[in-house]
C-alpha cells in the first residue's frame, strides 16, 4: 500500500484510528461494564438482554490494512495454487476510482508473494443492485465496474459479468450457480485450453458517424443479440455539456 500514492487515504485514516484507540479502547471498557449491568437486570425482569457493544478499531482489528490477508492468505502462501477467484467490490464503491489501483496492487502482490509466476486470477464484476434510475444518472456501482473491466489489462485475468443476475434489494444476490458457470467458463478456455465463447461481449472502442455513435465489442461469439423483443435498454448519450439523455441503441451485425 505504502507503494501506491492512490493508497494513502487508507493508511492515513488507519493512522488515525490506531493514534485514537487507547481512547476509545478506555470508553469502550467502560461501556462493558455498563453493559453486563443491563445484562443482569434484564435477565432479573425477564427481559431480552441487550447486545455488547462492538469493539472499536485498533492495531489488531481485522479489518486494519491487510488484516484479513495476514490471518487468511498469508499462511497459504507456502502451498501451490493454482488460480484465484475473487468476488468483491461492494464496499468499495464509494471509492471506485481508487479501485482502479488498489485491485490490480493486490493481484500483483499475491502472485509476487506466492512467487509462482501470474497465476490465473478470475473475478466476479458487480451484479446490478438498487432501484434503476428513470433518467440517466452518476453511478458509483458502474465506476466500481469500470475499475474491474480494467483490471483485465493484468495478463492472465478473467472477468464473469453478472449485471443481468443481480437482485434490486439484496446486495448478495442469490443466483450463484450462474455465476459459477461464468467463471467456469473463462477457467475451462484460459486455463484448460478448451475452444469455446467464455465471455460475454465487451467494449472494445466506438467512433462517431454524423449524429450516431457506432460501438465495437469484443467476444461477441456468434454476434450479439438482445436478451429480449423491443428497443435495447441502457444506452445514454451526452454532449459536451454532459447532460446524458437515453439513446437509441440497435444491433447491426
Amino acid at each position: 500500500l505504502e507503494k501506491e500514492a492512490d493508497a494513502a487515504p487508507i493508511l492515513a485514516r488507519y493512522d488515525d484510528v490506531v493514534a485514537k484507540y487507547p481512547q476509545a479502547k478506555k470508553e469502550h471498557e467502560q461501556k462493558v461494564v455498563e453493559w453486563k449491568k443491563a445484562v443482569e437486570k434484564a435477565k432479573a425482569e425477564g427481559e431480552k438482554t441487550p447486545r455488547r457493544p462492538g469493539a472499536p478499531r485498533g492495531p489488531e482489528h481485522p479489518h486494519s490494512p491487510a488484516g484479513l490477508y495476514n490471518a487468511m492468505i498469508a499462511p497459504l502462501i507456502p502451498y501451490g495454487i493454482g488460480g484465484a477467484i475473487w468476488y468483491q467490490g461492494e464496499s468499495n464503491a464509494s471509492r471506485a476510482y481508487q479501485y482502479r489501483k488498489l485491485f490490480p496492487a493486490m493481484i500483483k502482490n499475491w502472485r509476487s508473494d506466492w512467487g509462482q509466476g501470474d497465476f490465473p486470477f478470475l473475478f466476479v464484476q458487480l451484479a446490478n443492485y438498487l432501484a434503476i434510475d428513470p433518467e440517466p444518472a452518476d453511478s458509483m456501482w458502474a465506476e466500481l465496474r469500470e475499475a474491474q473491466l480494467m483490471t483485465l489489462s493484468l495478463p492472465n485475468t478473467g472477468m464473469a459479468v453478472i449485471i443481468d443476475i443481480g437482485e434490486a434489494n439484496n446486495i448478495h444476490p442469490k443466483n450463484k450457480q450462474d455465476v459459477g458457470k461464468r467463471l467456469a467458463l473463462w477457467a475451462l478456455a484460459r486455463s484448460y485450453g478448451k475452444e469455446l465463447v467464455y465471455s460475454g461481449p465487451i467494449y472494445k472502442s466506438m467512433k462517431i458517424e454524423n449524429d450516431k455513435v457506432i460501438l465495437y465489442f469484443d467476444h461477441v461469439g456468434g454476434g450479439l443479440v438482445a436478451a429480449s423483443d423491443g428497443p435495447l435498454k441502457g444506452f445514454a448519450i451526452a454532449g459536451a455539456d454532459r447532460k446524458f439523455v437515453w439513446a437509441d441503441a440497435k444491433i447491426n451485425g
